[in-house]
């Protein structure tokens, strides 16, 4: 992509008034309570915009959309709409009990209910995931967008762009960012940038639906047949006629990014932990001016969260559809995909031999790698099918490995690069809405890790008694010490091992977020949980979850999430009923009005019954 003077000059612009007005509304903020929670005076407008700006990133923009490519389809949009419930869910049940406690941080609750201990092991656990997986993959997703945009352009004349380069530019203006201002920065800045993703979102899935309906159906790719389908067919037309097989949200239930059965159970248990216990998500509601606008920014978030997908996964689908040579050739050259199809092809060899597997293994590849691959493809066509049949005979499911052919996750740049217009001004506006979503959910993970270090750790056992002055120093050194750990952790990540950026960091939070939210959730309901429930509950879930992706590494991670959570509350169970503890109050440590919202349990309502109608339509 060559950016056009306009384009520069609107990119600039709009970066420019995101970071001005996120600072001048935060410039009077002196206290820890104005740095980590804005004071305390966050309304529902804000709350919403900020929820969606902080979750929606190119962790979206490249590994949903590449998913959406690529053989998941719609189905990944489940976590989308399964969040709007999950939002209203928070709303009434979590948020009111996390404000009436005054906390700045998800795990100092844990010590009202438990003791301190579980707090502390949360703190340590949630800033290992945050440094190591979430911020990491964030910096990495803007980097990649970047790369695929830039690739060999050089800034200030010899500094080449690349996802190294990236990652660090990326990184340094976050941390610019939030060290200055804090969430109420944060929130400010959110309001811009949320409403840009969403209508940078809706152009994009607009112009793509133009070019789908003005290409001949000849040449769209896909993996059904388009049957007597017209040239002269509109764009909706020709995505649901061509994409019969990606528009459901029912995958089999060995594939291993998203089984129907994570529908069930598993789907949920991130969900909650995300949207309810989450620290740079929770952080926005526990800055709520008052619990009733806590709860309308929630259900106003909820809404928004059901036409994601739209500007998203669907984008997404038709990028597979209009250029998936451009795909191709990108994973030609890539080498972590080499990587990837090299290991595949040797346990094929090996599993073909007897020596590997047994008959109990498919070996998947798309329509690309088959092309440059025909003699392969045939010998794997006649293994597949022997295997199916033994397997069958079996009664066994056999585990299914694949051979990668497309680059999937440059779809949504592909978008960008090959439907905006150059000289509009839309290319830099939507590079602008994309860059400022990386921005802002960084900033929020910085700023979230940073509170956790400071509240929980620094002030809980270095230093008791430090000024405010002193607590938002330690907070803002946090955010620079992280975003270093996050840049050089972030080149690593594009290793298809990964199953792509977005499954990266769902999986990886599996190692703490089924033993959180079972801590949490048996702690709400079980009033009689001694302490120890929290300090067992919380350290059980690591190994566990480890050891399963050890001994069934075919195990979908999200099924591996429902098995660790059903043992983490059966265990507390079984300490609660040889040791029960006497029922323990919750603290109110407010001043903010508690009064629920009636407008917002009208409007949670109707998202939860807009949610289920989406689904009865696309099952």
């Amino acid at each position: 992509m060559d950016l056009s003077t306009i384009d520069i000059v609107i990119f600039l612009v709009f970066i420019t008034a995101v970071v001005t007005l996120g600072i001048w509304k935060s410039r009077k903020g002196k206290t820890s309570e104005d740095y980590f929670l804005a004071g305390r005076g966050l309304g529902w407008l804000l709350i919403g915009f900020s929820l969606i700006a902080a979750n929606i990133s190119t962790e979206q923009f490249v590994g949903m959309s590449g998913q959406a490519a690529g053989s998941v389809g719609l189905a990944i949009a489940s976590y989308e709409w399964m969040a709007a419930i999950t939002l209203v869910v928070v709303a009434f049940f979590f948020l009111p009990k996390f404000l009436r406690s005054g906390i700045y941080t998800i795990p100092e609750f844990l010590e009202h209910r438990y003791d301190q201990y579980s707090r502390t092991i949360m703190s340590v656990f949630t800033m290992i995931i945050y440094v190591g997986v979430t911020i990491a993959a964030v910096i990495f997703s803007g980097a990649i967008t970047i790369n695929t945009l830039f690739a060999g352009k050089l800034l200030f004349g010899s500094i080449e762009v690349n996802v190294v380069t990236g990652s660090w530019i990326i990184g340094i203006i976050a941390a610019m960012y939030v060290a200055s201002g804090g969430l109420r920065a944060c929130a400010w800045a959110d309001l811009l940038q949320g409403s840009a993703l969403i209508l940078g979102g809706a152009i994009v899935l607009i112009l793509a639906l133009a070019r789908l309906g003005a290409t001949p159906v000849a040449e769209l790719a896909s993996n059904v047949d388009p049957g007597a389908l017209s040239d002269a067919a509109g764009g909706v037309t020709k995505l649901f006629a061509l994409n019969r097989d990606k528009l459901h949200m029912v995958l089999p239930m060995n594939d291993q990014i998203l089984p129907w059965t994570a529908l069930v159970v598993g789907l949920w248990i991130p969900n909650f932990y995300y949207w309810g216990l989450n620290q740079y998500i929770s952080q926005r509601t526990l800055g709520s001016k008052s619990l009733a606008e806590g709860q309308k920014g929630v259900v106003f978030a909820a809404a928004l969260k059901l036409i994601i997908p739209f500007i998203i996964v669907i984008p997404g689908i038709i990028a597979f559809n209009l250029f998936s040579d451009d795909m191709a050739s990108e994973a030609a050259k890539d080498e972590k995909i080499i990587k990837n199809n090299r290991e595949v092809l040797e346990l094929f060899e090996e599993a073909k031999a007897g020596s590997g597997e047994g008959g109990f293994v498919l070996f998947e590849f798309d329509k690309a790698w088959a092309k440059r691959n025909p003699e392969k493809t045939a010998e794997i066509e006649a293994y597949n099918e022997s295997s199916r049949a033994a397997a069958f005979t079996g009664g066994i499911e056999p585990d299914v490995k694949r051979l990668i052919g497309y680059s999937y996750d440059t779809a949504f740049a592909l978008l960008i690069g090959k439907l905006i217009p150059s000289g509009s001004g839309l290319q830099g506006f939507l590079l602008a809405a994309i860059l400022g979503a990386v921005v802002s959910s960084l900033a929020s993970m910085l700023n979230a890790a940073s509170t956790i270090f400071t509240m929980d750790i620094f002030r809980k056992y270095m230093r008791k008694d430090a000024s405010q002055k002193t607590t938002v120093m330690v907070g803002r050194i946090c955010v620079g010490v992280f975003v270093v750990i996050g840049c050089l952790i972030s080149p690593l990540l594009g290793d298809p091992e990964f199953k792509g950026i977005f499954t990266y960091i769902q999986e990886f939070q599996g190692f703490i977020s089924p033993g959180i939210l079972g801590v949490f959730v048996f702690g709400l309901f079980v009033k009689r949980a001694p302490p120890i429930c929290g300090v067992v509950g919380l350290l059980l879930n690591p190994p566990m979850y480890g050891l399963m992706m050890f001994i069934f590494p075919d195990l979908a991670f999200l099924d591996r999430m429902a098995v660790s959570f059903f043992a983490v509350l059966l265990v507390m169970g079984i300490i609660t009923t040889i040791k029960p503890a006497a029922p323990r109050k919750l603290p109110k440590q407010t001043t903010i009005e508690l009064e629920p919202s009636n407008t917002a349990k009208i409007f949670g309502t109707l998202v939860v019954i807009a949610t289920l109608a989406l689904y009865a339509i696309f099952w």
